[in-house]
């Protein structure tokens, strides 16, 4: 089975044609991706919607988001002008999903240090709360300590 998931950025925003026959609308954009160790490029690669997928691409996709596509991935072998061949990779978008919100357009998500407010504890007060003793704590307290199993 075929099926990839990708986190990526658009790079270049989704443009539309429309098939001959049917007039069915086809949007395509590249988006690139990181590489899998640190040191790797980034990817690129070309993204392509049909039908009611193309025009929400068009409507609310542009350069900078980023995205969560699910879809399929295939190789084309296109023919070049001085008679050699080359292959790219395609990816056929089934569904993509916006990573963060509107107002964060082309960045990404960071998170700012907030203070950790602790409840004030009554300077009159000689009593602790009890601690918890950690020792003594089952992770799986619905399995019981013996089994019926006769093996």
């Amino acid at each position: 089975m075929n099926h990839c998931l990708l986190e990526v950025e658009v790079i270049e925003a989704p443009t539309t044609r429309y098939t001959q026959n049917n007039q069915t609308p086809i949007a395509e954009m590249k988006v690139q991706f990181d590489g899998l160790r640190a040191d790797d490029l980034p990817g690129t690669i070309k993204v392509v919607g049909w039908g009611n997928l193309a025009q929400e691409l068009q409507s609310r996709v542009s350069i900078g988001n980023r995205l969560l596509v699910e879809g399929r991935l295939r190789m084309n072998t296109v023919s070049r002008q001085d008679g050699t061949k080359e292959k790219s990779a395609e990816f056929t978008l089934s569904k993509f999903h916006p990573i963060g919100g509107e107002r964060d357009k082309g960045k990404k998500a960071v998170s700012k240090p907030q203070a950790i407010s602790t409840p004030k504890q009554d300077p009159n007060a000689n009593e602790q709360a009890p601690k918890e003793d950690s020792t003594n704590w089952n992770s799986s307290p619905l399995i019981p300590d013996t089994d019926d199993i006769p093996f």
